[in-house]
């Protein structure tokens, strides 16, 4: 059976510990928002995830969602949790206060949002979704627009989604085919089908707004002729309030491996009445504030499922009794000892926790720097930020979402046969964890951001915001002794890294082909490196609080030990990558397409 616990000291060490939420009072806007109302939110979050959410995700996935009618019916109890969701504020956590947010930072919204994710990741695709339209709408939509629809958004009455997809085009939105026609009153005719929408049907609110992607009779070609409407399920009377059916309807639902609880429909848009968001053909950059916004989201999603994996292996592992410890019996009062004394059951505990509390450390890092971009007074601080968080986008889009695959293997691996069956609801986080490695770009699509735009953009100003922390750490902390270890591994992996970028950066201008042959491996290299820098950082931490710290004296000494089980055993993949990548593509490109 699945018993999510918010990791609530783990969060607070990485808010309050590591990133310095303290600090983020000095950011306009935010000088209310002491250390003691961030741990007032977290415990709430906690107990809504921990009591709400987390006992209808095996339920959900069980039950899945059905289409009746053209309605689609969420499972039991997820209307009620909707609602619970509303009134507690959540939706409007991060939100502008202009149309009834709570103004909180990305630091807190993400927090709470790997919270939900691990609680039950079908259920936070909804209000996520709702987020990211919100974002779009705030930031490229004319003012009657957002105020018509954000703050019924803001505050869950409405929902949205992102129609993009559709059965001929996927990743390459410049094939495209529904049409906008203008009409008098300014608004425009929308007609074209939809494919893969999640929460682009459903029971939980009284409208939906979706954000379609399509062309203008003069568009011109390819993705330069796509533009972005909005397109309401109901059109919205004098009042305010869902008056008559638009023309959207849902043909069907996909029958999925994962998220089953989460609604993921084909749309067909039938001269449906929409408006225009932003300029004419200007709709992917548009989008983009939302797609960048939801890569970071997928990325969480990844990182609540490594969690919500660990724990119940954890468990597990703590009850199972199954031989004996190759050192000697641990419980010599018991049939056999738990399964937790050998030493491949430890291993393969210790990735996930590395995985689960590396990702968590470093999605705090990119949502401080998120804060500083929107937030901080001087300018150079707000673009370095900036860059970094573009930079970091695909990074975390990707490897969170393999990572999270990975130990949602470990766990079933962890249990055995009874992981394989679903009585212990471990193979579900596999099912789910399965689509963040696809949705929102494929990770492949990731890895071709960061080689291909990232890292020559500007003749490489990007990579500074991540390169110089990092050297400027090692350098600063490279005569400790107490360290020297973690900033060995830290060093040679980054000297690998930063061969890899010289390798690309090489090739990759005569050859794109080169570029594209190393990509995956590089984003995984990149990856590491990131991780094996926070790593260090949260070592550091805790080495410092140690000699202080009473009863959380086991706290820290975990957290320097699972830093050590990462250098040791994980980061030297480091060096490996950096082989595959100076390998060049001629092994990947050489074989004939009919050999295949």
């Amino acid at each position: 059976m699945q018993c999510y616990k918010a990791p609530l000291r783990d969060l607070r060490f990485v808010l309050h510990e590591l990133h310095g939420g303290a600090g983020l009072a000095d950011l306009p806007g935010l000088a209310d928002l002491t250390p003691a109302l961030i741990d007032s939110i977290l415990d709430q979050a906690a107990t809504l995830c921990e009591q709400v959410l987390a006992p209808l995700n095996a339920s959900g996935d069980a039950e899945g969602c059905r289409l009746e009618n053209g309605v689609v019916r969420t499972p039991a109890g997820f209307a009620a949790a909707y609602r619970a969701f509303c009134d507690g504020g959540w939706t409007a956590l991060g939100a502008d206060p202009r149309w009834g947010g709570q103004g909180l930072p990305h630091s807190i919204a993400k927090a709470v949002e790997e919270m939900i994710c691990g609680a039950n990741l079908a259920f936070g695709t909804y209000p996520g979704l709702s987020s990211g339209a919100c974002q779009a709408i705030a930031r490229h939509a004319e003012p009657g627009l957002q105020a018509r629809y954000l703050p019924k958004l803001v505050d869950g009455t409405w929902s949205g989604t992102m129609c993009l997809t559709e059965a001929q085009c996927g990743t390459d939105l410049g094939l495209v085919r529904t049409r906008a026609v203008p009409q008098p009153d300014g608004s425009y005719r929308i007609s074209g089908n939809k494919i893969f929408i999640s929460a682009g049907e459903h029971d939980l609110t009284a409208n939906i707004i979706h954000l379609v992607l399509a062309r203008l009779p003069d568009a011109p070609p390819g993705i330069k002729g796509i533009s972005l409407f909005l397109v309401p399920k109901f059109l919205p009377d004098d009042d305010g309030q869902p008056g008559a059916r638009n023309g959207v309807i849902c043909t069907g639902i996909e029958h999925k491996m994962g998220i089953r609880a989460s609604a993921t429909c084909q749309l067909a848009f039938e001269n449906a009445t929409g408006w225009l968001v932003g300029a004419p053909h200007k709709g992917m950059a548009a989008m983009f504030t939302m797609m960048n916004s939801e890569r970071l989201s997928v990325g969480v999603q990844g990182l609540g499922l490594a969690e919500a994996s660990y724990q119940g292996a954890v468990a597990y592992a703590r009850e199972r009794l199954q031989g004996r410890a190759l050192a000697g019996a641990r419980r010599p009062d018991l049939p056999a000892d738990p399964i937790i004394v050998h030493p491949d059951i430890r291993r393969m505990l210790l990735t996930m926790r590395a995985y689960a509390e590396g990702c968590r450390a470093l999605a705090g890092w990119v949502a401080r720097r998120m804060d500083e971009a929107e937030r901080a007074e001087d300018p150079e601080l707000r673009q370095d930020a900036a860059d970094f968080t573009a930079l970091m986008t695909p990074v975390v889009k990707a490897l969170f979402a393999d990572l999270g695959f990975e130990a949602s293997n470990l766990g079933v691996q962890v249990y055995g046969g009874h992981g394989y069956i679903r009585d212990h609801g471990m193979e579900q986080y596999v099912r789910d964890a399965r689509i963040a490695m696809i949705y929102e770009g494929t990770n492949g699509i990731q890895a071709l951001d960061l080689v291909g735009r990232k890292l020559p953009q500007d003749t490489g100003r990007l990579l500074r915001s991540f390169f110089h922390p990092v050297s400027d750490f090692i350098e600063a902390h490279r005569g400790e002794p107490v360290h020297a270890a973690l900033l060995d591994a830290l060093g040679r992996a980054f000297a690998a890294l930063q061969g890899a970028t010289a390798e690309i950066a090489g090739k990759g201008m005569a050859d794109p082909e080169e570029a594209g042959a190393a990509a995956s491996e590089y984003l995984r290299l990149f990856g590491l490196v990131a991780l094996g820098f926070i790593w260090a950082r949260m070592a550091l931490a805790a080495a410092a609080k140690l000699p202080q710290a009473g009863p959380d004296a086991a706290f820290y000494t975990a957290k320097i030990t699972t830093a050590r089980f990462y250098m040791e055993r994980i980061l030297p993949q480091a060096g490996g990558l950096y082989l595959a990548i100076k390998s060049g593509k001629a092994a990947m490109m050489a074989m004939e397409e009919e050999a295949f």
